[in-house]
């Protein structure tokens, strides 16, 4: 048996393993940094069993949210709801404007 033969296979596996759990650690942290979001769900559940369409100038009409330093979440949420008071589909509820209309007023940040 050769020892010195017995102690490179050593430090080649241990280098092995090392590496290994390097780049296992990196795709982990890749991962959580980017999270895949084409395959997560829109976490907005509308009821299939109410059906209208929003109109084009309604949409226009909401305000964005970026989602940016500087920007105040509880402003935009306040015009929304007011955007939203104005249009009133015959036989829709309140609350499903609002959940149909939402993503429509995200952008950037905000809407990844």
């Amino acid at each position: 048996m050769d020892l010195e033969i017995e102690n490179t296979l050593r430090r080649l596996r241990k280098e092995a393993r090392v590496n290994t759990m390097a780049v296992e650690q990196q795709q982990t942290l890749k991962e959580l940094a980017a999270p895949n979001v084409e395959s997560q769900p829109l976490c907005i559940n509308i009821d299939n069993n109410v059906n209208f369409d929003l109109k084009f100038g309604f949409i226009h009409l909401l305000p964005t949210f970026n989602g940016v330093a500087g920007e105040d979440p509880h402003t935009h949420l306040k015009e929304f709801h007011m955007v939203c008071a104005g249009m009133k589909p015959n036989g829709v509820d309140k609350k499903h404007v609002k959940l149909k209309a939402f993503p429509f007023s995200l952008k950037g940040a905000a809407k990844a």
